[in-house]
């Protein structure tokens, strides 16, 4: 909310900027009325809790896995590539038929490699679909 004050008003005008972590003020006060920009406030994260800026980092630096998707004998090939489809983000259909069948014939495929933290919201989640899933530590880069 935005007040007008008029010269001589006892009011003064505040605007309140939300940034992520950063508050700042700015306050217009008195007669002649010129903008005062006061130093930003960082607000700290509570405790327990991280920015989305510190797990982005620390997803990129965290050592990379491999979700794999194992063979099973319930499961139809339609239904595990809508199940790969729906929960690997940006998962194309080619790519979906092309790792179902490996899994299919070898017993076991890569689905994607990503930060441990992925790989196991990844891995819960096909199991969640009722499919076969684990997940390695990958010996080589993403």
């Amino acid at each position: 909310m935005i007040m007008i004050c008029t010269p001589g008003d006892k009011y003064s005008l505040h605007k309140h900027c939300m940034s992520r972590s950063v508050f700042m003020t700015l306050s217009a006060a008195g007669k002649g009325g010129g903008g005062l920009l006061e130093k930003p406030v960082i607000e700290k994260t509570s405790p327990g809790r991280e920015s989305e800026f510190d797990l982005r980092k620390s997803r990129k630096m965290s050592l990379p896995y491999r979700v794999l998707l194992h063979n099973d004998n319930y499961n139809k090939r339609e239904y595990v590539v809508q199940v790969l489809m729906k929960v690997i983000p940006g998962m194309t259909i080619d790519n979906a038929v092309n790792i179902m069948q490996e899994a299919h014939y070898n017993g076991l495929s890569v689905v994607i490699i990503c930060a441990q933290v992925d790989a196991e919201d990844h891995c819960m989640q096909l199991r969640g679909n009722g499919l076969l899933s684990s997940i390695e530590p990958a010996s080589g880069g993403c």
